[in-house]
């Protein structure tokens, strides 16, 4: 393991990506990707084979523990912020790194140390200038990484406290942050790197959406069993979603036509018309649904259900759970490796 820290880079020549690739790790089994599963329990990267229905990794991380995970682009690298031992606002270790693992040789590679405890958290790619943005809690911020330099290269204050989970715009000019102790989401603009508005919600408001037009902002009130939907045009609340039970999750259908939620207290998954902004179903999932991820072909959401260990594979024209598959224990953030051709080809 290389360890980066202030300041310094580490470059790796295509001697040592070849020789991973070389190294006798069996082939992904899937043609078109693989699932990747932060195991906070387990302290590990979870590597799916999302065909076959079964975890075929699970690799050390280097602390306690990630929460979060995100695949690069071209599906090499996978990147877990080291959050701490607690939940958000709670007392607990202060996590300060970013772990970094190449998918192929299902191994870390090396650490990039932030030089502050931060409790780094969510992290998204900015689809356009391919910076890798990290929500830094202690911080009050989002932290920029440049995947391409190894360094971070910038900060971008958020305005409120506990910024948890963020989404980006599909131009990536502007985030949306869900402050969970404020009650809040912060409206950011990322090339000013300031805060356009701050939209109350409640008390306490949990994890965050947006429409694949980009015209809605979903967030989950955790003091009543309600979805604010904010029309991001004027930043202000729209309507209000009411459900069955208090959500976590969301995540919008490609298509536009349906929000798929994790209701964590019922161990439900709710589907929202997104035309009528009304719940048009529930499905029963395992304990304690946390996260949503909509596979790129648009054929089944993902859901990691904590308190299991499971992820539930539902499938978007029948909406039944296909299939459960076994992760690891405190299964939560998901992300999608897309199959890399350079890599597959070795093989």
């Amino acid at each position: 393991m290389v360890r980066i820290t202030g300041g310094f880079t580490l470059v790796i020549g295509l001697g040592l990506v070849l020789s991973f690739a070389f190294a006798g790790v069996p082939p992904t089994t899937s043609g078109k990707g693989l699932l990747l599963v932060a195991n906070k329990g387990d302290h590990t990267l979870g590597i799916i084979d999302p065909d076959a229905g079964r975890q075929i990794a699970a690799v050390a991380e280097p602390g306690i523990t990630g929460h979060e995970v995100i695949a690069s682009p071209d599906g090499r690298t996978a990147y877990v912020p080291i959050y701490g031992n607690s939940g958000v606002g709670k007392p607990g270790t202060d996590g300060q790194t970013l772990a970094v693992f190449d998918i192929a040789s299902q191994k870390l590679t090396h650490t990039i140390d932030f030089g502050w405890p931060a409790r780094p958290h969510c992290a998204h790619f900015g689809p356009q200038n391919g910076m890798l943005y990290i929500s830094t809690e202690l911080n009050d911020s989002i932290t920029v990484f440049d995947p391409k330099t190894q360094r971070l290269v910038g900060s971008v204050p958020t305005g409120q406290t506990e910024s948890h989970m963020f989404a980006l715009t599909k131009d990536g000019k502007r985030a949306y942050t869900a402050n969970v102790g404020a009650g809040t989401v912060s409206v950011i603009d990322l090339e000013a790197k300031k805060v356009l508005a701050v939209i109350p919600i409640s008390k306490e408001t949990q994890r965050i959406s947006l429409s694949v037009d980009d015209k809605y902002a979903f967030t989950a009130d955790q003091t009543a069993p309600k979805l604010a939907v904010i029309d991001t045009a004027t930043n202000k609340i729209k309507t209000w979603v009411d459900l069955p039970g208090s959500a976590y999750g969301t995540a919008p259908t490609l298509d536009g036509r349906w929000l798929v939620v994790a209701m964590i207290g019922p161990s439900k998954v709710g589907v929202v018309d997104l035309q009528t902004m009304k719940l048009a179903r529930t499905i029963d999932v395992p304990k304690a649904p946390q996260e949503v991820l909509i596979r790129p072909d648009n054929s089944v959401a993902y859901v990691s259900c904590d308190s299991s260990g499971k992820i539930a594979v539902i499938n978007l024209k029948t909406w039944k759970v296909d299939k459960l598959i076994d992760a690891g224990h405190g299964a939560d953030g998901l992300a999608w490796a897309a199959k890399n051709k350079f890599i597959g080809a070795l093989f």
